[in-house]
């Protein structure tokens, strides 16, 4: 009797001590950043051929990895091409997803992908349901694959011509990868994209990238599903045919980035530093390129120092809500604020339920998004505390600063090169939870061993308000 309890013991202790899907997926990104650092540490990387401190190297693996697009130095002045390589590879594991990657190798190296792998699958992408996982990771694999190399062979019809044949294709496939990957990161060696601030061709490509990395993969595939299929029910009918999760995306996303370039637009307007010197149809490029970028890009066409400060609120505000879930973007998404938002509405109603297009949002996806929100908001202010401690500046500044790396976007205010050691590392770790999640990063620490309360409690009314 005392052996059958001691192996039932012994048989929970082990089950408690293995890593949960969300564990695996934290110290995966993790390890990756950490063996980009010891790679990128090394003399040959940098054109200096001296060994890069062991920070800036973590800083580099880290934004690249977590598609953030801070940078201490020029990455096309300071890297030599096999760094540049390296961090072009780190930012593409970032974009496509550790699990992801992993499940390709399975894939390609003929091994069956096991129910974990599938259960890894699930939480890197959210959904509720196994079914289909592998066919969904083949087919985004293969979109991200067709849409980078579209965007390559694009940028070299403009970068072949203005950088020769060799460096043109390189900067044209890092370009291509950065911005589908909202990395915001170039090896042009110039102010972003700045030189290509009226270049309609350049911005479309870009903003193009962003969009399509920032929308979520699910949503492709069900606008590609719905369009198939509009032949036989016409137009009209396609859109009502689209996932729930999808319509929610598609229009938060397009009402973000409207409303952000029209404020963009009229705020900056007579800025000779930003707009004010551009004619009409490039400020209006301008401000829809600036509105788009802030959805987690990190590209510029303007100075970000020079933005008057009503801009650069609402750059942080478009920074903080970021993208869309299961895609390359951070923020808090798009879906996010839109739940929030018809929650809102439904008590400003008098309503029970939130509806968001003759739906009815379950409660448990409400509360999810009101966490994310609130432990989200919870980071951004303990950062913006722990930089104002660390190093000295313009409190505008910081939170700029601090917004761009917990929402993964790479915009600066000219302030990334200045840090000390203590508010580098402070920065590393808003790019590490910002990729991961701020919830899922509380969901993976936890501690473990407290037992779920099983018990109900008697409701009773609170005062809010």
């Amino acid at each position: 009797m005392n052996l059958e309890r001691w192996i039932k013991r012994q048989t929970k202790k082990k089950k408690e001590n293995k890593l949960t899907s969300t564990q695996l997926i934290a110290f995966g990104f993790l390890a990756v950043i950490l063996l980009g650092t010891v790679l990128l540490m090394l003399p040959c990387m940098n054109r200096s051929g001296q060994w890069t401190p062991f920070v800036d190297a973590l800083f580099m693996a880290t934004t690249s990895v977590c598609v953030t697009g801070l940078s201490l130095v020029n990455v096309y002045q300071y890297w030599t091409l096999p760094g540049q390589m390296v961090i072009l590879i780190l930012i593409q594991i970032g974009g496509i997803g550790v699990v992801a990657l992993a499940t390709l190798f399975f894939m390609i190296m003929g091994k069956k992908v096991t129910l974990k792998s599938r259960l890894l699958l699930q939480e890197s992408y959210n959904t509720n349901s196994l079914a289909g996982l592998v066919r969904m990771t083949r087919r985004i694999l293969f979109g991200i694959a067709v849409i980078e190399g579209i965007g390559a062979v694009l940028y070299c019809l403009q970068f072949i011509p203005q950088y020769g044949v060799l460096r043109g294709i390189w900067i044209s496939v890092f370009n291509s990868v950065s911005a589908f990957c909202n990395a915001g990161m170039d090896v042009m060696g110039g102010d972003s994209l700045a030189a290509y601030v009226t270049n309609p061709f350049i911005n479309m490509i870009t903003m193009s990238l962003i969009v399509l990395g920032g929308i979520g993969f699910f949503v492709w595939w069900d606008v590609i599903d719905v369009a198939r299929k509009w032949r036989k029910t016409g137009i009209r009918n396609c859109a009502g045919k689209l996932n729930l999760h999808t319509k929610i995306v598609l229009v938060t996303t397009t009402a973000l980035i409207l409303i952000g370039a029209f404020f963009i637009f009229l705020l900056e307007y007579t800025n000779p530093d930003t707009l004010g010197r551009l004619s009409l149809g490039g400020k209006i490029q301008a401000a829809l390129f600036q509105s788009v970028t802030t959805r987690t890009a990190g590209f510029s066409s303007v100075n970000q120092a020079e933005l008057r400060e009503s801009s650069a609120l609402i750059s942080m505000i478009l920074m903080f809500i970021g993208g869309s879930p299961v895609g390359t973007a951070g923020g808090v998404k798009t879906v996010t604020i839109a739940l929030i938002g018809a929650c809102t509405i439904s008590v400003v109603k008098g309503e029970k339920e939130a509806i968001v297009f003759r739906r009815t949002i379950p409660r448990e996806t409400i509360n999810r998004a009101l966490a994310v929100f609130f432990i989200s908001a919870c980071a951004l202010v303990l950062m913006v505390l722990l930089m104002s401690i660390a190093q000295e500046a313009p409190l505008l500044t910081i939170v700029y600063e601090v917004v761009s790396a917990l929402a993964t976007v790479g915009l600066s205010r000219n302030f990334t090169a200045m840090l000390n050691p203590a508010a580098k590392l402070i920065i590393i770790f808003c790019m590490y939870i910002g990729r991961i999640g701020p919830i899922s990063m509380v969901i993976a620490f936890r501690i473990k061993g407290r037992k779920k309360n099983k018990i109900s409690y008697p409701q009773e009314e609170v005062i809010v308000g």
